[in-house]
């Protein structure tokens, strides 16, 4: 099962990528999921590039390639203007128009105060809405004051379950041509 990462910090180190790796570390201990994390600021050129040129670079395709093929997404965007980051909403643009549809989405947000939370609930669910995902109830944004204070990682732990239970059930598939010991054993009980 892949879970893709989407993070539109800008720095290095970045809060948004340490609440994208908490939240993505969260989900791993629930279920079994192979993480691939997207860096925007990486991308930027690029999708910036589409706009112009209607066509994305190598880069920026495998990073669409990736997001249509995923599972599940988490998509973390530091909060400018009470909003989404300019980059975060760009690359949401450029993707195909049905690459969400029905895929379980858990959003994030990073920010410099808790006066911006609300930015979960006006800017993320609605667009994620539009695209046609499945947002997970629990959103979670993070203040400066937020880190290493109560209530964080209990956010962190109730939307990772919740994005858990939304995605796709591993079934233990057989080889071909290999009969499980439990099914031999039956069979001979029966003979």
């Amino acid at each position: 099962m892949k879970l893709v990462v989407v993070s539109a910090g800008l720095s290095v180190p970045s809060s948004t990528r340490l609440l994208a790796d908490r939240l993505a570390a969260a989900v791993a201990d629930r279920t079994p999921v192979d993480i691939e994390v997207i860096e925007l600021r990486d991308l930027a050129v690029e999708i910036a590039h589409q706009f112009t040129s209607g066509f994305p670079g190598k880069a920026l395709a495998a990073a669409q390639d990736a997001v249509t093929g995923a599972d599940g997404l988490i998509v973390v965007t530091p909060v400018f203007s009470a909003s989404y980051s300019g980059l975060f909403k760009s690359f949401f643009d450029v993707l195909d128009k049905d690459a969400l549809t029905g895929k379980p989405v858990l959003i994030a947000a990073t920010g410099g105060t808790a006066r911006h939370s609300l930015v979960l609930d006006h800017a993320l669910r609605p667009l994620f809405s539009y695209l046609r995902a499945v947002v997970v109830p629990t959103g979670v944004y993070a203040a400066s004051e937020d880190w290493g204070a109560e209530g964080l990682p209990e956010r962190i732990e109730r939307a990772a379950q919740e994005l858990a239970a939304l995605l796709p059930k591993t079934e233990h598939r057989k080889e071909p041509g290999v009969v499980p010991f439990a099914e031999q054993l039956a069979a001979l009980r029966a003979s």
